[in-house]
């Protein structure tokens, strides 16, 4: 791919569109499908996918955005770590300004704690390589997306005997969080849009189960309107078919097997823990990483003591409800008002990906956004 042009082609577009809407009239039924990644909120936000679509499709906001559904509990841990006299703490941009319980990392950072917005975790072992008399602690987190970077991280520093450096790690699993929430009773989905980054690693092979045990279709998409536009083409177009596949439209960049050097790194360096706590999905069996014991010199877990606490999310945030699918953001009664991004109260608002965000910066002052109980229908003012 030389250029973007020709992925937001308004004609083709268009042509999609009519499609869409042929198979809309042929299901003659309310669809409801799930965009799991926080990236393809976004676009459709961006390029205004919603507002165009068939008012008989739905598009849900699944939980694809790793700073959002960190618990408050985790974030205590990764201040208080920062804490430390003598550390120097590293992280991703987006989790600066998450609130946990009492405080954010931005703020403990203006009290005084040496804390780095990176770019890579190879950004974080510079630095320790460059402070020797300071232990340099990396906030890693993400799906299966951004864990091979850290795995293929600490395996330099293995090599290099780099005795100064570690990672909290803090790493999920996309495929445990989409059963937990088909498991779930009160979500009727009737499809889903892939993640694309993750697939570009796992490969499309892991989202079998949904097909064959719950048999609902799911399209792996890229992140272009035309992209996302096929995807919901392609879902629409198994549902009339009675079919429950996994498909890839995102086949310039996705194989079957995904990335199989990724794969072995991960699996060298990571083991799969009992159970993670998420934020709005709770305790999930298998669903995060932890560094296995032979590079237990760079597990932060191990070097510091840290509170280990289960946290309350604030009662006034509904986080959890929007990040299951339950919710728009716009229902959550603090939206764009107690909660912006200026003075998050949720993760959802806080991260580059999340759903409020998506929703504050593209919706909120572009169109006044309602919903009316009028029976069936929901009507935008």
């Amino acid at each position: 791919m030389k250029y973007v042009d020709e992925f937001r082609d308004p004609h083709k577009a268009e042509a999609l569109l009519w499609q869409i809407e042929k198979l809309c009239h042929r299901l003659e039924k309310p669809i409801k499908i799930m965009e799991v990644c926080g990236g393809h909120t976004h676009s459709i936000f961006k390029y205004g996918i919603e507002e165009i679509l068939p008012k008989a499709i739905e598009l849900i906001h699944g939980p694809g955005c790793p700073v959002c559904v960190m618990p408050k509990g985790r974030l205590d841990d990764a201040i208080a770590i920062s804490q430390n006299p003598n550390v120097i703490f590293a992280t991703f941009g987006d989790a600066m300004r998450v609130p946990g319980s009492k405080t954010s990392l931005l703020q403990a950072k203006a009290q005084g704690a040496d804390i780095r917005m990176v770019y890579s975790p190879l950004d974080s072992l510079k630095i320790a390589k460059d402070n020797p008399d300071k232990e340099v602690v990396f906030f890693a987190l993400g799906f299966e997306t951004t864990a091979p970077s850290t795995a293929f991280t600490i395996l330099q520093a293995a090599a290099e005997n780099i005795t100064n450096f570690s990672m909290f790690c803090n790493h999920v699993l996309v495929i445990p969080a989409l059963q937990a929430l088909l498991d779930n009773p009160d979500l009727q989905l009737d499809g889903f849009i892939g993640p694309g980054h993750v697939s570009m690693v796992i490969g499309t092979d892991p989202y079998q189960f949904i097909s064959r045990q719950y048999h609902k279709p799911i399209v792996i998409s890229g992140f272009e309107p035309l992209d996302i536009l096929q995807s919901i083409w392609m879902l629409l177009q198994q549902l009339v078919d009675c079919r429950c596949e996994v498909e890839n439209q995102y086949n310039r960049l996705v194989e079957k097997a995904g990335n199989k050097v990724a794969i072995a790194a991960m699996n060298k360096v990571f083991e799969v823990r009992e159970t993670f706590d998420w934020r709005g999905l709770g305790d999930i069996p298998d669903s995060g990483f932890k560094i296995r014991s032979e590079y237990a010199q760079f597990d932060a877990e191990n070097k510091f003591t840290i509170p280990n606490i289960k946290v309350a999310d604030h009662k006034a945030c509904q986080c959890g409800e929007i990040l299951k699918g339950v919710l728009k953001p716009w229902q959550c009664k603090v939206f764009g008002t107690a909660c912006t991004p200026e003075t998050p109260i949720g993760t959802c608002m806080v991260s580059s990906e999340g759903a409020c965000a998506a929703y504050y910066k593209y919706g909120r002052f572009s169109q006044v956004v309602k919903e009316r109980e009028t029976g069936k229908e929901r009507v935008k003012v």
